[in-house]
């Protein structure tokens, strides 16, 4: 049990380092999951790859971790963007967890508006991810932007970098598999409004997709857009 624990770290890993983790993963390894010294933990910072490393010291709230060996290299990964628009809290944080698992590179909040939510937590939205990207072995985790408004997003968006729209009750082709960078924006519930629609529509690089027949949960429809967007076959 004690090799498969997976825990995101800041630091370089190099066979022979040591390094301490936060108290928050040190009560989890010493309380959560009863570890002891001279067990492994498997540690990843989204550059180095994957390492094993020995417990040295542990306490409640503090470890030391000898690193030892790299068990997998870094690999790329898929350069998709999912832009969402902020819905209310526990649908959010299903949608960073499952954005993560399926490997979104970045995700960037949206304020609409038909947003339920103005506020975020971007610290307890990280340690999701964070803990998402541990569990589903991620050698990353997703970058996480500031909240901002869909004229923001729109004016900043990399022209080369295709956007494409979840719309609803549009006469949209259907979203399919998109081999290189890309980006996935999903409304808030109730869809986006006639003027952002016509915002969207000014940006050449946003492509209009629909998702099927089917009206979805905002939630639900970002994640099935990034696993559209992967779908081996083009979806």
């Amino acid at each position: 049990m004690s090799g498969s624990i997976r825990l995101h770290v800041a630091s370089a890993l190099a066979p022979g380092t040591e390094l301490e983790v936060a108290a928050g993963q040190a009560h989890y390894l010493a309380a959560v999951m009863r570890l002891a010294v001279g067990e492994t933990v498997r540690l990843f910072n989204g550059v180095d790859g994957e390492w094993q490393a020995r417990i040295r010291a542990l306490r409640r709230d503090r470890a030391r971790l000898a690193v030892e060996r790299q068990v997998r290299p870094q690999t790329p990964e898929p350069d998709l963007w999912l832009a969402f628009a902020l819905l209310k809290r526990d649908a959010t944080d299903l949608l960073v967890q499952k954005a993560t698992e399926l490997g979104a590179a970045r995700l960037l909040p949206v304020l609409t508006a038909h947003t339920n939510a103005v506020r975020v937590n971007g610290e307890r939205l990280a340690a999701i991810a964070i803990e998402a990207a541990e569990q589903c072995e991620r050698l990353t985790v997703p970058r996480l932007a500031a909240p901002q408004r869909l004229g923001a997003l729109l004016e900043g968006w990399p022209a080369e970098r295709p956007l494409f729209a979840a719309l609803e009750r549009a006469a949209a082709p259907p979203l399919r598999a998109c081999p290189g960078p890309a980006g996935l924006l999903t409304g808030p519930e109730g869809g986006f409004a006639p003027g952002e629609l016509d915002e969207l529509a000014r940006h050449p690089f946003v492509k209009p997709v629909s998702l099927g027949p089917r009206i979805l949960r905002a939630e639900t429809a970002a994640i099935v857009g990034l696993a559209l967007l992967q779908a081996p076959g083009g979806g």
